[in-house]
């Protein structure tokens, strides 16, 4: 029986003349260009193309029409106060509602991770919220948050003043964080599950034995062997809230949502350069803003980067 060497059937041929060797190495551009030419139509030129808008006067209605060629409208965002109050309104909501969400995340994929009767029923469930429709899930809140609404019929039933949940700034900021609270839970909690399954049971097992309780096992065992992935989901939640939109503009709907309520106490950066572009059609305004939110999660992920490579280093 004849000996085949395997690494000659695996490689080439040793001319490299024929037009066998050429296919072999340009083979797996050809299997990546598919990707890059999307990217480059529904990715690359948008974002290229924004950045020439931004540096225009353009009005929506004419936006063939591009007058003016500068940082105008960069210059008009640092003087712009509805712009920093929208900056403000951004990060107080992704204060509210990335903190609860996560460590509410945390604790449900910690019960989720013991022997549960029907867990797989749990599991499902906890998802559902994020199978939900997003548009839905405000509508509902709106309708509990409102002035006669659930939340204020038990707060009256408990003999508690009633809450404005729309008009109050830190009140209806809470009730758009409940939203995304809600939504965003069961989804991060199935990946903190996922982690928690890879780490061993013998570490478990030498924390029992060393006498460790059940907390002290979550936070010496658990909370470290799920680090990575932690810092993963601050920073997509992060920047979740950077492009919050559709809660904030649904909730309480029409001019008002866009305008992110009465007095712009919910307005967030993107529905301000939604209300610039497409409400004033002040597109080239609306582009610089886009650019801004760009920076901004720019600067949020390399600040949690920094903070989490510093913990992990103080660790090792």
């Amino acid at each position: 029986m004849a000996v085949v060497d395997e690494r000659s059937a695996l490689t080439p041929s040793a001319s490299g003349k024929s037009g066998g060797s050429w296919g072999f190495r340009l083979s797996p551009y050809l299997y990546v260009l598919p990707f890059f030419g999307l990217f480059a139509v529904f990715g690359l030129f948008p974002l290229l193309y924004t950045a020439f808008v931004s540096l225009h006067s353009v009005d929506l209605q004419t936006p063939d029409v591009m007058t003016g060629f500068g940082v105008a409208n960069y210059g008009k965002l640092l003087h712009d106060p509805y712009f920093w109050k929208a900056l403000v309104n951004t990060m107080t909501l992704g204060l509210l509602a990335c903190g609860p969400q996560l460590v509410f995340a945390v604790g449900i994929a910690h019960l989720l991770n013991y022997q549960l009767k029907g867990r797989t029923v749990w599991r499902v469930a906890v998802l559902l919220p994020y199978a939900t429709s997003v548009a839905a899930a405000t509508l509902v809140f709106a309708q509990l948050f409102g002035d006669h609404g659930l939340v204020n019929w038990l707060l009256g039933a408990m003999h508690l003043p009633k809450v404005d949940w729309q008009s109050g700034t830190l009140s209806s900021q809470l009730a758009i964080a409940s939203i995304v609270t809600w939504r965003w839970t069961g989804y991060n909690a199935l990946i903190y599950l996922a982690a928690m399954q890879t780490i061993s049971f013998d570490l478990y097992e030498a924390a029992a034995l060393d006498g460790a309780s059940k907390f002290r096992q979550f936070t010496a065992v658990t909370l470290p062997g799920i680090r990575p992935t932690i810092i993963f989901t601050i920073i997509i939640s992060t920047i979740g809230a950077s492009q919050l939109f559709i809660e904030p503009l649904l909730y309480q709907g029409g001019s008002i949502g866009v305008q992110g309520g009465v007095s712009r106490q919910y307005q967030t950066l993107t529905l301000y350069m939604y209300q610039q572009g497409w409400s004033f059609f002040h597109l080239g305004y609306a582009a610089a803003i886009a650019f801004a939110i760009l920076l901004l999660i720019i600067i949020l992920v390399a600040i949690n980067g920094l903070v989490a490579n510093k913990r992990l280093a103080g660790d090792s």
